[in-house]
């Protein structure tokens, strides 16, 4: 029983710390696409 509890703690844990790093306005995810958006900007404004 306490190795089953353990477990789930565990996976709330993890789960809890992924939603906290990618979630929200300020995640990673986020800022990827920002940055992926910044990127496609600076490429097409380059003039060969």
């Amino acid at each position: 029983m306490r190795q089953i509890l353990m477990t789930v703690l565990l996976i709330v844990a993890v789960v809890g710390v992924y939603l906290g790093f990618n979630g929200g306005s300020d995640g990673a995810e986020s800022k990827l696409r920002d940055s992926a958006t910044r990127m496609a900007d600076g490429i097409s404004r380059i003039s060969p």
